[in-house]
């Protein structure tokens, strides 16, 4: 399976970005997806999850209010609405697919997700 992270970029405080996931080669719609996000220097860090069928999402309390996860499971991709950006968001963004298929609770450690994208950077300037 392959991931694709796109959508980062750089963006004013207070301003808005939409990062998308695109997944091939596996039965995406089966699995719950996480996005994370990591500085340099620190710890790769769980933002917002949604289950396999979209019924289901959880998000980080920085984030909470703020961005909004969603799924297009006919286009195989999970979207991350990001709003009223501040420059603690700057990070490499990046999503990844749960380890196991149909979970109805979402996992935040990011042991429990395999099959990352890339990453994608969002610079929030202040």
């Amino acid at each position: 399976v392959q991931l694709q992270a796109s959508g980062g970029g750089l963006v004013q405080a207070g301003g808005s970005l939409r990062l998308s996931c695109a997944a091939s080669g596996r039965h995406f719609s089966s699995y719950a997806v996480g996005w994370f996000r990591q500085v340099p220097g620190k710890e790769r860090e769980f933002v917002a999850a949604i289950t396999w069928s979209g019924g289901g999402t959880f998000y980080a309390d920085s984030v909470k209010g703020r961005f909004t996860i969603s799924r297009d499971n006919a286009k195989n991709t999970v979207y991350l609405q990001m709003n009223s950006l501040k420059p603690e968001d700057t990070a490499v963004y990046y999503c990844a697919l749960d380890r196991l298929p149909g979970r109805r609770l979402i996992a935040t450690p990011d042991y429990e997700y395999d099959y990352w994208g890339q990453g994608t950077q969002v610079t929030v300037s202040s």
